[in-house]
């Protein structure tokens, strides 16, 4: 597998997603309001773009506005979420952990954007969010 962030922007043009992965146990177990956990998923997105805002992935995806694509999948709980955060440093992937405060509690991360087929390996056993 190329490196992170290794696919050519100049040329054929690349298909960039930006991944966000929440925990769905919040929604499904510990009853928070989709809407807060929706909120979540915005903190941890945004957060990613402004971290990578200089990267050439980065800015091509916001120079395509209208045409941006998002995944969102779901993590069953903590534990997974910070497993794959681990993974993710790991393989050099930019991310951002999202820590919700003052509770300190880990809710979802977001990866910079990616080309699909540099990241989508790594994240395989995460599902669509429901």
């Amino acid at each position: 597998m190329a490196a992170p962030g290794a696919a050519s922007i100049v040329g054929s043009p690349v298909r960039l997603v930006q991944y966000v992965v929440v925990r769905s146990d919040l929604l499904h177990q510990l009853a928070w309001p989709v809407g807060a956990v929706m909120t979540q998923a915005c903190h941890a997105a945004t957060a990613a773009i402004h971290l990578s805002y200089e990267d050439p992935h980065t800015q091509q995806y916001l120079a395509e506005l209208d045409a941006m694509h998002k995944v969102l999948l779901g993590a069953p709980d903590e534990a997974a979420l910070s497993g794959l955060s681990d993974s993710l440093t790991q393989a050099g992937v930019s991310h951002k952990l999202w820590i919700e405060q003052p509770e300190n509690i880990p809710t979802c991360l977001a990866l910079k954007p990616y080309p699909k087929e540099t990241v989508q390996p790594l994240l395989r056993k995460f599902k669509l969010f429901k």
